[in-house]
């Protein structure tokens, strides 16, 4: 970072000192203005204090003093034009890739059965480390991927969407804690974002933000994903710096793992292209392999029959390979299945037909995944820059989901509306599994096994299987060990460190006028030329959900919650807990609890945890799930409101944004102005996997509801609405007060009732994830095949007004 020094201070106020006597002595200036007014003038451009500040320690940089000459006109005077801010000569890109969902023994690099190819390219030029750790959650790790600082001390204890009002858990990232993007980009780099983001707090998703906490205005010079959690691989509402991407019908083939790396290269390239002597900071985060399980059947197949043997024997395999294959120690121990985990010998042979097909689903969905961030890595090579480029590659943002539950999951939307399927579904829709007409996941028991050597699976901060997590680190010549394996302990605060370090930066004390939080990471540079340091990183707690564990010097305590991460109630209260011990020095995998031999040692890291836990601010703790996804729980734009009116057509407005028409009586009025034929969208809201849509066709207006995919109820008017102005409107009466309850539908035409039926059910919690609620077009998925996106209407919408009964 450049920094002003005692020699260039002096010589600066030499200088001001000479200027000011040869600008006094000039009998010109001397006759207009007095020497005490030509100081005055002088320091009023640069001041003596800005000039002695150590520039090095706040951010932006501020612009240099000037130190030309200044006469009575251009030719006594001597220019000095403000330079751009350069980042050091040797500062290399950055290239931070971070999968989804992918447990530390899936991918073939840490010794699973799902091939990653380029991930092993890119160990075999760098280094592996076999002890680095995440948060258990999404939006957690990447809160403290970006900031080098705990989830809780950056506001991000929880997921977005489950944001509480408590220090910890509002999920708005405090301006004390700058991105590294915000360091690098302030630095001399440029900076881009691709994929999913997960932090900007769920209300401040929609077209009007406000959009401080958005990638654009965090740091980044462009951004190109989605804000959510997760996303339809095959659907995605994409957003381009801070607008919604307009979807057409004629994507064919389109998935947006492919053009996240598309937008990528394209992008780094234009940047090389530009400005080849300015580094660049890329930030590819995708949504894969996080549920819906989503890849282009070719690569599915790839996979048959290869988990056919079941998740026991997959999970021994990856064991032995592990050992084999030198990524942990010889003497780890294989941790037990869970209780209430099933043996896969006691399935049926349907039970395991069906789940072999799920997990060549998730498999071909990471090779593939794989395969794009080959592609981005083969871009960068191509431009001759890669032996510059730092790149970390991060094999998940915790471990393998089990969130799929005990069957696993054909639409995911049915299970946040408590509703299940059946054998008979999963049988009938197995050869859909990965396209656009599922929704899927996989059974717990695939995430369990893909966290071999560990107990446990995402959501669980108490245990290796939720919280370790395969990283990669490669940097041209700079790793000397290529193929190296690293063992030191980390966790994911220490990257942003690490790349601050490695670009010969300063950590800044304020940035942007706030003062910045302590960086809580631990740089991992000291780790590239030397495996047998020790781990500089000593004490790292962990706590998601009620689930907590404290590391220090190579012990674990780890409290394990009483909720499943398929389960939406927990089962005990915290002081139910059994607190565990580990000697993780020696106990690579957490496989002998020594909590009854060393009680003492036990205390010690209970008390431990207790003083971190406040320092970090985690407490309260909150094992809610179902709950704390009501609005109730964080501000929302539609607070106090039951009428809504669009003027104009408006699009991508995110669930927790759009008018709550679930579990009560609402009423849809639009007018229009027609012509002959009018079609199209009114409004709509969800898609495929649920939702509704209020639209024309041939004229004729038409309400469509679609519960979870499973029941399709239309109703329609027998004529089309006469050319020129009319409203149209529909009426839903919902029976009693009752959640999920059906009602009657009714479309009228200028006040005419024209068509009427009887809707059974209706959706109770959520209407999806991706699909979001749009006036005037569709721009998701829709929610019967009688049309396809965006479906505009036709004639002018002059209103829609939506009031909540």
């Amino acid at each position: 970072m450049t920094k002003i020094t005692n020699s260039s201070k002096r010589g600066f106020w030499e200088s001001s000192l000479k200027f000011i006597v040869e600008w006094e002595t000039k009998k010109a200036i001397a006759k207009q203005i007095s020497f005490l007014t030509a100081i005055a003038l002088v320091f009023s451009s640069f001041s003596p204090l800005a000039a002695f500040a150590d520039y090095g320690d706040s951010l932006p940089l501020p612009q240099p003093p000037f130190k030309g000459k200044i006469g009575i006109t251009y030719k006594e005077s001597q220019p000095d034009f403000p330079q751009p801010i350069k980042a050091p000569a040797k500062a290399p890109n950055v290239l931070l890739v971070i999968l989804d969902d992918v447990g530390f023994g899936q991918t073939s690099t840490f010794g699973g059965l799902i091939e990653t190819p380029n991930l092993d390219r890119l160990a075999s030029k760098g280094l592996r480390y076999n002890q680095f750790h995440t948060t258990a959650l999404c939006s957690p790790t990447r809160a403290a991927l970006l900031t080098g600082r705990n989830h809780h001390s950056v506001n991000t204890g929880v997921v977005t969407e489950i944001a509480t009002g408590y220090p910890g858990y509002t999920a708005i990232l405090p301006r004390s804690a700058a991105t590294i993007a915000e360091v690098l980009r302030s630095n001399g780099y440029n900076t881009a974002a691709f994929g999913k983001w997960h932090n900007t707090p769920a209300n401040e998703t929609s077209a009007v933000g406000p959009f401080d906490r958005w990638p654009t205005h965090l740091g980044f010079d462009y951004f190109y994903g989605f804000l959510g959690g997760e996303a339809d691989q095959w659907n995605t509402s994409v957003v381009e710096n801070t607008k919604f991407v307009e979807k057409s019908s004629d994507r064919v083939d389109y998935h947006i793992t492919n053009d996240l790396a598309d937008h990528a290269i394209n992008w780094i390239r234009t940047q090389q292209s530009i400005a080849p002597n300015k580094p660049f900071f890329t930030y590819f985060a995708t949504g894969a392999t996080h549920a819906p399980h989503h890849a282009p059947k070719e690569w599915i197949d790839k996979y048959k029959g290869k988990f056919d043997q079941g998740w026991d024997k997959v999970r021994e395999e990856t064991f032995a390979r592990q050992i084999t294959n030198g990524i942990i120690p010889s003497d780890t121990k294989l941790t037990p299945r869970p209780a209430e985990i099933p043996a896969w010998d006691s399935l049926s042979p349907t039970e395991q037909k069906i789940y072999a097909r799920q997990a060549e689903v998730f498999a071909g969905f990471l090779s593939h995944t794989d395969a794009q961030v080959g592609r981005v890595i083969d871009a960068i090579a191509q431009l001759g820059e890669l032996d510059n480029t730092l790149v970390f590659f991060i094999a998940g943002d915790n471990g393998a989901s089990a969130e799929g539950g005990l069957t696993g999951e054909l639409n995911q939307i049915k299970t946040f509306n408590g509703v299940k399927e059946t054998q008979a579904e999963f049988l009938a829709a197995l050869d859909d599994l990965g396209s656009p007409k599922t929704f899927n996941h996989y059974h717990a028991a695939w995430a369990w096994a893909g966290d071999s050597p560990f107990q446990w699976t995402k959501q669980i901060a108490s245990h290796f299987g939720g919280t370790r997590n395969g990283l990669v680190v490669a940097w041209g010549d700079r790793i000397k060990d290529k193929g190296g394996i690293r063992s030191q302990f980390h966790h994911v605060i220490d990257i942003a460190p690490t790349i601050i370090e490695a670009a010969g930066l300063e950590t800044p004390e304020v940035v942007n006028g706030a003062k910045q939080q302590p960086i809580e990471g631990t740089s991992l540079v000291y780790s590239f030329d030397d495996p047998a340091l020790p781990s500089r990183h000593k004490t790292q707690y962990f706590e998601m959900l009620g689930n907590r564990a404290i590391y220090d010097n190579g012990w674990v305590a780890a409290a394990r919650h009483g909720r499943l991460p398929w389960e939406f109630v927990s089962k005990t209260s915290f002081d139910e807990d059994k607190w565990e011990l580990y000697d993780v020095a020696n106990d690579f995998s957490e496989s002998k609890d020594l909590a009854q031999e060393n009680p003492a040692k036990l205390a010690e890291l209970q008390s431990l945890f207790q003083k971190e836990a406040k320092k970090h601010k985690v407490f309260p703790l909150d094992d809610r799930l179902y709950q704390r996804f009501e609005t109730e729980h964080r501000p929302n734009i539609n607070d106090g409101r039951s009428s809504f009116t669009y003027y104009t057509p408006v699009v991508g407005i995110p669930e927790i944004s759009a008018p709550n028409i679930k579990n009560r009586s609402f009423r849809i009025a639009a007018d229009v102005v027609a012509k002959a034929d009018a079609e199209g969208v009114l409004a709509t809201q969800g898609g495929r996997f649920a939702g509704w849509s209020f639209f024309l066709k041939d004229g004729k207006p038409t309400f469509v509801y679609n519960f979870l995919n499973s029941d399709h109820t239309t109703i329609q008017a027998s004529e089309p609405i006469a050319i020129g102005k009319s409203q149209i409107r529909f009426d839903f009466n919902a029976d009693g007060g009752a959640i999920g309850a059906g009602g009657t539908g009714k479309i009228f035409i200028n006040d005419k009732l024209v068509a009427e039926g009887r809707i059974a059910k209706t959706v109770a919690a959520r209407f999806g994830i991706d699909d979001t609620f749009d006036i005037g077009q569709d721009t998701g998925t829709t929610v019967i095949d009688s049309y396809q996106i965006p479906f505009k209407f036709t004639g002018n919408l002059e209103q829609v007004k939506i009031d909540l009964l």
